[in-house]
């Protein structure tokens, strides 16, 4: 079995991560989506929170893929998450020139820590490659219109933390 391994913070889960994880599901049999709980993020939505949407937002692309997809809470090396889930590759989303440089870091320092897991880059489709998590909670903030951008149950859940309804 072949198994990826997608980490992120999903605060909130958008519409460029589920792209993202439609395409990995052709490249591995499980796709384990590794929630990060990265503290210094400070996170709008709550761990339990995040894994639920990834969950709900999963469940229907296992149906569609034939994928296995399992949400994983994490805190250690993302290294280390990729042994604890049997992952051989890990999965990145791309969007801009940006991500590249920072993501070619982690690579070649995953690379040092042990070099038999492999990291594979996907591309955004260009309709995903401006949303950022951090820019969808901003507008959100500021009473615009976020369906673009996060799947309707997403919406509704970030509206309602943010106290916008009920």
């Amino acid at each position: 079995m072949r198994i990826g391994l997608y980490p992120g913070t999903f605060d909130p889960i958008t519409k460029g991560h589920i792209d993202i994880m439609r395409r990995a599901a052709s490249l591995v049999d499980r796709l384990v989506i590794g929630v990060a709980i990265n503290r210094d993020k400070g996170p709008l939505f709550n761990l339990e929170e995040r894994v639920a949407m990834v969950e709900e937002e999963t469940a229907h692309l296992a149906r569609e893929t034939g994928c296995e997809f399992v949400a994983h809470p994490f805190e250690n090396l993302l290294i280390n998450c990729a042994h604890d889930v049997g992952a051989t590759v890990i999965v990145r989303g791309l969007r801009a020139v940006a991500d590249f440089e920072y993501e070619f870091q982690m690579v070649g320092m995953n690379r040092s820590l042990d070099n038999s897991v492999e990291t594979v880059f996907l591309m955004a489709d260009a309709k995903h490659q401006a949303i950022a998590s951090k820019l969808v909670k901003e507008i959100a903030r500021l009473d615009g219109d976020v369906t673009k951008f996060v799947p309707p149950a997403v919406k509704v859940r970030l509206l309602k933390k943010l106290g916008k309804i009920d």
